[in-house]
Order: structure tokens, then C-alpha cells, then sequence
């Protein structure tokens, strides 16, 4: 039986809709869609929006993810300034720019990334990143982190014992956590989050959380895996609330500067407010 968290009201207000006709006025995506986050009612209602940028269709095939895998297609050259327009015509003032894999392109699409990131700061916004691994390559975080984003987010999804399963094979725990420390090494605000409902312990959890502060990441998030589809890994285990507040308490008692732990948290979930919030701690 699934919890009362898994039931999340239909959008009403005018706001949410005046933002899904702007994203797809400008055939601009959204991990809100593509990836069905349960927050994009009350994301758009605010006027927010997580965009996702180098096309819909990810060259990986993680096993939770919803987004459309395979057939990726050519980068549209009118994407960073349609993200940019959508920014300003929206009044944002904080911006998360996620992405899909692009393993099929040399770059990877680290410079089309780079673009995004320097049309939309010139709207006056503050940029988050949430980025892929790039496969650990260097030379292509560093294209990213030239541009200066606020937060530099990556994630590891799950604890170590079950990041085979759950992600990509090109995926891995330990490349993720290189590519958050080399992030760090380089002065930058790095965030990561852990999805519950695998069949992860809680001390698998925190060896993870542990992990994570051992490569200095400032913020974490911790949410509920909701199966987007049959298509998808099914859900082991719905978490209660108590394990979230649990785990809340120690990731703070562990040194993370932010931490926001919830069944519906996810790592874009009120960035502008954690970043903010970090500052005070």
C-alpha cells in the first residue's frame, strides 16, 4: 500500500500553467516533465522550473530514470538563448540547468552546457548546475566550471552496494564522488542526493553520507524513489517520515552545511532556498 506522500494534488493555479505553455513555447525541456517529478506542480505554481538542456533523449539507460533513452538527436544551436528568454520572461532569479548524457558527442556536450550557463547569467540569475559525469573527464568539467555556476550539483544516487544496478554501467559511485571532490578542489559549492526505497540500509546510507563529506560536498538531499513507470526499477521499500528526520539530524551531525530529506525532496527541489540557507550555517 502506498503512503499518503505518494498522492500529490493536480495542479489548479493559473501560474503553473502560464509556465508550461512558456518552457514549451520555446521547445525547451524540463526534468520536471521528462524525469515526472511529483514537485512540478508546486514548482511551477512558483514560477520555477529546472531546465534540462543537450535534448530529451539521454545516451545512458539508468534504471530509475524515466527520461527517454537512445536516439539522441542534434543539439538545437537556439537552446541557450530560448533557456535564457525563458529565465527572464519568467522573472527568475535563481535557475538550476540540468542535462541528459551526451556520450555520443566528443565534448559530451560540455560546451553547449557552457553556453547555457552564459546566456542565462547574463539575465542576472545566479545558475545551479546539476551535471552528468562526463566520465570523469577534466577537461570537460572544467568547461563547466569556468562559467562560475553558484552550485555545482552531481549525484550518486544510491549507496555503493547498489549503484550497479540502479545506474548506467558508465556510471559509477566512485566517479561520481571524484568528480564532486575535483568540483570542491576548485573552490566550488558542491551538492549530491541519495534516493531511498532500493532495499539500502540505513548504515549503507550513511557510509554514503559519509562518503560524501569525506569530498566535502556542502549540501545533500534526500528523497523517496518513486517508480516513474513499469518500465522502471520497482519500489522496495517506502520510507516513514521518522527514517527521513533520521537521517535529516545526521547529515547535519556529519557536517553538511544544508541538508533537505523528505519523500518528496529532490536535488533542484527549493534550490534557491538551500543555497541561501547554507550561507547562514
Amino acid at each position: 500500500m502506498h503512503p499518503d506522500y505518494v498522492k500529490v494534488k493536480l495542479p489548479t493555479e493559473e501560474t503553473f500553467f502560464d509556465t508550461k505553455k512558456e518552457v514549451n513555447g520555446l521547445n525547451l525541456h524540463t526534468v520536471c516533465e521528462e524525469a515526472r517529478c511529483p514537485n512540478r506542480g508546486e514548482c511551477w505554481t512558483e514560477g520555477t522550473a529546472t531546465f534540462m538542456v543537450l535534448g530529451k533523449n539521454c545516451s545512458r539507460t539508468c534504471s530509475f530514470c524515466s527520461v527517454t533513452h537512445g536516439f539522441v538527436q542534434p543539439l538545437d544551436p537556439l537552446e541557450p538563448a530560448n533557456v535564457a528568454t525563458a529565465a527572464r520572461e519568467m522573472g527568475l532569479k535563481y535557475v538550476v540547468i540540468t542535462s541528459v548524457d551526451r556520450d555520443d558527442l566528443p565534448d559530451q556536450g560540455a560546451n553547449h552546457f557552457a553556453n547555457v550557463i552564459r546566456e542565462v547569467k547574463k539575465t542576472g540569475a545566479r545558475v545551479e548546475v546539476l551535471i552528468p559525469d562526463f566520465r570523469g573527464n577534466k577537461e570537460c568539467l572544467d568547461i563547466i566550471l569556468k562559467e562560475e555556476p553558484v552550485v555545482l550539483a552531481h549525484n550518486v544516487e544510491t549507496v555503493r552496494r547498489l549503484s550497479p544496478t540502479v545506474r548506467d554501467h558508465r556510471a559509477s559511485y566512485d566517479q561520481s564522488l571524484e568528480v564532486l571532490k575535483y568540483a570542491d578542489s576548485k573552490g566550488f559549492v558542491t551538492k549530491s542526493s541519495i534516493m531511498l526505497g532500493f532495499g539500502e540500509s540505513d548504515e549503507e546510507v550513511l557510509e554514503t553520507m559519509r562518503d560524501l563529506r569525506k569530498v566535502d560536498v556542502s549540501i545533500l538531499t534526500v528523497g523517496q524513489y518513486l517508480r516513474p513507470s513499469k518500465m522502471q526499477l520497482p519500489v522496495v521499500e517506502y520510507s516513514r517520515l521518522a527514517r527521513f528526520e533520521k537521517l535529516r539530524e545526521a547529515g547535519f551531525e556529519l557536517g553538511f552545511q544544508f541538508v533537505a530529506s523528505g519523500p518528496l525532496v529532490r536535488t533542484s527541489y527549493r534550490a534557491a532556498e538551500a543555497w541561501a540557507m547554507r550561507r547562514l550555517h
